[in-house]
């Protein structure tokens, strides 16, 4: 297989964006890198921390973006290694613990102290006065070390001219605070202190639990890290064990059987290797002398062989998967741009109300004091909560459902992008097949029986490593007598076939047309039935010559037709793309109802992500392998099979936890109610949004009561995702 020598483009770059605190964070660096002269295209994705670049080469280097980038307030370095990105989230995840944990502490008197205000429950004013007083010194611990982080982010968006949510945020909680300082001043117990105290207690459990889902993202491409072992290397007249990140080209290393091969290198012997985790082919490759074998594969002979070093650890073929992995997450797909677009202009306009209302207030001849209160409470109804929940609760709902399914979500807000789904691509081995060959056809010649036939091929491939032979081995099991060590010889030919010669002094052949004819064994037109030329085909023959043929197919899974059927009939343009030759991917098309422009074969990783990109998009991808894992990041949605690798599991916002890839059909049913539902609650959402600030503005309405009316809108959209919950699964749209 091909392997592309260049992954990246010369005018696009990656980086590491270190420094954000949420997605205003990286809109803000967007929205300033765009307007550089030689900029092309700016993608921030804020989960991954990972800036993707392209323009001038000469604009888009990191010695000329960083210190732009540096006057924001943030750092940009080279790409990190995935090791680094786990130590930096876990440092994060420390920060917003330890100012959670703060919060928490001072917080919870501040609460106490306001709920026995605003219960009446303490004798008369002056105590109300001094409790009050109270409530606000334990809240200064939480808006001075807990808010810091969002002040920080709202001055540097401020600064970048691209204000976000952090920005009305820390205006809610400053305001909140100069209010309630100024009122007790005053005389009046009527403080605010636990508005400021709430706002960033939920913020800030909000990010936490933020940053644990980034981390957990970055198993993906820990699954395509292979171990830091030792190797073997020829060094100095003998082979010495040596770290794999030490191994430069040229140098030769040893493979054991069964050994996982860690780097790029030439085999300087034939041997038999599993390229099944980055071809996606279902038999192993007998490969020769000189020809390249990539780390992430297998050696499967039984004595060790040698190879030739060509690439070292992160020039790999796997390295720059992983690179390419990187590129596409820090894409944007139109559902995230949208939200941008929409997030931009939301704060500015809910800020510039807050702001419009004070002067207003005055003009209107209300006091200073009504007038403060009424442009915090303006703050506060304007904090987006049911917007925030609109969609994840339904999405909660939405994967609870898929779990009744057996379909994990890894990630619960793809279900919004599952409904506007438009293309299905399915991958062959190990998703729509059962990843394991077996006879589906033979024919002997004339007057041998079936027990004979067992008999014998059970005898030609007992003790074989080849997968056909293994497979030929299960279907004669069942009669079959013979066993091993009942051989007087046994001469194998890798990759083409074997001679055993048994006790009674009967020879046995087994294995390509080809390879018994080489072996002067004359082959009858009934040997070969060209309409099974997609199949695996061997040939067994004794003394008397050509005694049978057997064709062996990986069979597809149960539900594999009737679940393309359904998706064809549903509207889906639907594709099989796979790295398995030709004749196997048609036949197991028409065997699924797929015709044969729709079937993609011997494509490579890089190929299967380029194809998949050139479907109508928003796609959904479903593969199991190593090297399905470049697919599934560049597709909008991917979901690996119950059988899946590792590697396709952690790459995938999506797992089937059954058999068969039926479950891919009910988990689109329970996208398109899950977004219908979501659509409602944003619409109830913005209908609040909308009444609360029109009245805010002309009724004086205290802040505490504008808290209520979030709590009210955030009980509306939670209950009508709820009716998700309690809906039937098995019910469609």
């Amino acid at each position: 297989m091909p392997v592309s020598d260049a992954l990246s483009k010369e005018d696009e770059q990656l980086f590491t964006l270190h420094g954000m605190w949420c997605t205003s964070c990286a809109l803000a660096v967007e929205g300033s890198l765009k307007r550089l002269e030689g900029v092309r295209e700016v993608s921030v994705h804020y989960p991954s921390a990972t800036l993707c670049i392209s323009g001038t080469p000469a604009v888009i280097q990191l010695s000329t973006l960083a210190p732009k980038v540096k006057r924001l307030g943030y750092r940009l370095t080279e790409l990190e290694p995935v090791v680094d990105a786990h130590g930096r989230l876990e440092e994060e995840s420390r920060y917003l613990t330890l100012r959670l944990m703060v919060g928490s502490l001072f917080g919870m008197w501040t609460m106490l102290a306001s709920l026995l205000i605003y219960a009446g429950a303490l004798p008369d004013h002056q105590v109300e006065l001094v409790v009050a007083w109270v409530s606000g010194a334990f809240s200064l611990p939480v808006v001075l070390f807990a808010g810091v982080p969002f002040y920080r982010a709202g001055w540097r968006t401020l600064l970048a001219k691209r204000p976000g949510m952090d920005v009305l945020v820390s205006l809610g909680v400053i305001g909140a605070v100069m209010v309630s300082i100024w009122l007790l001043w005053r005389g009046s117990s009527e403080a605010y202190f636990d508005t400021a105290v709430m706002l960033i207690m939920l913020l800030l459990v909000g990010r936490l639990v933020e940053t644990l889902c980034r981390h957990r993202g970055l198993k993906a491409l820990d699954s395509l890290a292979l171990p830091d072992d030792n190797i073997k290397v020829w060094q100095a007249e003998r082979w010495e064990s040596l770290p794999v990140g030490e191994a430069t080209k040229g140098m030769r290393i040893e493979l054991a059987s069964g050994e996982l091969v860690a780097l790029d290198g030439m085999l300087e012997a034939p041997g038999w290797i599993d390229t099944a985790s980055l071809t996606g082919e279902s038999l192993p490759r007998h490969l020769h002398a000189g020809q390249k074998v990539y780390a992430g594969c297998r050696y499967l002979g039984a004595t060790p062989i040698v190879m030739q070093v060509s690439a070292g650890v992160g020039k790999r073929r796997l390295d720059l998967l992983c690179d390419e992995m990187r590129r596409y997450q820090a894409e944007k797909g139109e559902l995230q741009k949208l939200a941008d677009r929409f997030a931009a202009w939301l704060s500015p306009l809910a800020l510039v109300l807050a702001m419009l209302t004070l002067p207003g207030a005055l003009l209107f001849g209300l006091g200073w004091e009504d007038a403060f209160v009424r442009a915090l409470s303006v703050l506060v109804v304007a904090c987006p909560c049911a917007v925030g929940l609109a969609v994840p609760l339904a999405s909660l709902a939405g994967s609870g459902q898929a779990m009744q399914q057996s379909i994990a979500l890894r990630d619960p807000a793809a279900l919004e992008t599952l409904a506007r789904i438009r293309s299905v691509a399915l991958d062959k081995t190990g998703t729509l097949t059962t990843g394991s060959h077996s006879v589906m056809h033979w024919q002997a010649r004339e007057g041998v029986g079936e027990p004979t036939l067992q008999r014998k091929l059970s005898a030609a491939v007992a003790g074989s490593e080849h997968p056909l032979a293994q497979a030929l081995a299960r279907w004669s099991s069942s009669r079959g007598d013979q066993r091993p060590g009942q051989y007087l010889q046994v001469n194998d030919t890798p990759g083409e076939g074997r001679r055993v010669q048994l006790n009674s002094g009967e020879w046995l052949t087994v294995g390509s047309a080809g390879w018994l004819a080489r072996q002067q064994i004359a082959l009858p037109a009934q040997a070969e039935d060209a309409t099974l030329d997609f199949a695996s085909q061997v040939m067994l023959a004794d003394d008397t010559g050509w005694l049978a043929t057997f064709y062996l197919a990986d069979q597809p899974v149960k539900d594999a037709a009737a679940s393309v059927n359904n998706l064809l009939a549903a509207g889906y343009v639907v594709a099989m793309i796979s790295g398995d030759r030709q004749g196997a991917v048609s036949w197991l098309g028409e065997r699924i109802g797929l015709g044969r422009d729709a079937c993609y074969a011997r494509r490579s990783p890089e190929a299967k992500a380029r194809l998949l990109q050139a479907l109508p998009s928003p796609t959904l991808y479903v593969g199991d392998g190593l090297n399905d894992t470049l697919s599934l990041a560049a597709a909008d949605v991917g979901i690996a099979p119950l059988s899946a690798s590792e590697a396709a599991r952690e790459g995938a916002a999506a797992q089937l936890m059954a058999a068969g890839v039926g479950s891919v059909v009910k988990l689109l049913c329970i996208a398109k109610r899950t977004r219908r539902i979501m659509v409602q609650n944003l619409f109830f959402s913005a209908l609040y949004n909308t009444l609360a600030l029109g009245l805010v503005v002309l009724v004086a309405i205290p802040p505490l009561v504008a808290v209520l009316a979030m709590a009210a809108s955030s009980l509306t959209v939670t209950l009508n995702a709820a009716r998700l919950a309690w809906s039937d699964p098995d019910e469609n749209d």
